[in-house]
């Protein structure tokens, strides 16, 4: 069941194909060549919007996918709790068998709990995350105006 929900966000993902957004940052897999560019617009302390374009194996941007879905329209500390929870479960080497608490928060992406056991898969599934976190960090840090995609600030 899991292969089919990774397969399934990788063939019909959600979230692909730039917005506009706040915050954009590039990051790179440099071990497999994964690669993503990850947009975020916050409204006000909500995730407005994670937008992508990537390139990659069915993992990574499998979980883009899933990143979309679990975090668009959560209000910021709801999305970090979520964030946290899925590195959790990434960084467990396969000892953590996701419980109905953690499929709650994590939906979809308790299917990437058995790529926890494959250390060089976990940066595929993680990717996408660490650019959100990056991204929503560098959103945050911009004085009130807005940014245009690029992460310039306009007037």
């Amino acid at each position: 069941m899991y292969q089919e929900v990774i397969l399934d966000h990788y063939k019909h993902p959600h979230g692909r194909g730039l917005r506009d957004g706040q915050a954009e940052v590039h990051h790179v897999n440099p071990t497999c060549g994964d690669e993503i560019t990850l947009r975020v617009r916050m409204d006000g302390s909500v995730i407005g919007d994670v937008s992508y374009e990537g390139q990659g194996c069915s993992i990574s941007q499998a979980s883009a996918s899933v990143l979309n879905d679990l975090l668009v329209g959560k209000d910021l500390a709801e999305a970090q709790k979520i964030q946290e929870t899925f590195l959790e479960l990434m960084q467990s080497k396969g000892r953590i068998e996701p419980d109905d608490a953690m499929e709650e928060v994590l939906e979809d992406a308790v299917a990437f709990a058995g790529v926890s056991k494959y250390p060089a898969r976990v940066k595929c599934a993680l990717l996408s995350w660490m650019a959100w976190k990056d991204a929503t960090a560098q959103a945050l840090s911009e004085p009130s105006g807005s940014a245009d995609a690029s992460g310039g600030k306009t007037a």
